[in-house]
């Protein structure tokens, strides 16, 4: 199992990317915290710095990375981006979260 990215948000990570002019090598950083409604709350950040023991994946073009503790509970994860009425943002299919709320940012395992 992987971590993974559909290929709308690969397209947004990518936009994402060219508007805030970083430098190529740029990574997605996947995560879980602490808090959040439900438990756990999701994170996604850019970075151009890997940890020694960080999961590295590549997903649409798109280099992925997760430190070992978020993997545990993400590895399966599909990250997908929506753009619709009710919102716009990233959506996480996490087959290990027991339950979700409703935002979809948090989760319980």
């Amino acid at each position: 199992m992987a971590l993974e990215l559909t290929e709308r948000a690969a397209k947004e990570v990518k936009t994402i990317l060219k508007d805030q002019g970083k430098p190529e090598g740029t990574m997605l950083r996947i995560g879980v915290k602490g808090g959040g409604c439900s438990g756990f709350s999701y994170s996604l950040d850019l970075t151009e710095t890997k940890g020694e023991f960080d999961e590295t994946f590549e997903s649409h073009g798109v280099k992925i990375i997760c430190d070992p503790k978020s993997y545990l509970y993400l590895n399966g994860t599909t990250v997908d981006f929506q753009d619709e009425i009710m919102g716009r943002g990233f959506v996480f299919n996490n087959p290990n979260a027991s339950s979700s709320c409703g935002c979809g940012s948090s989760f319980s395992a």
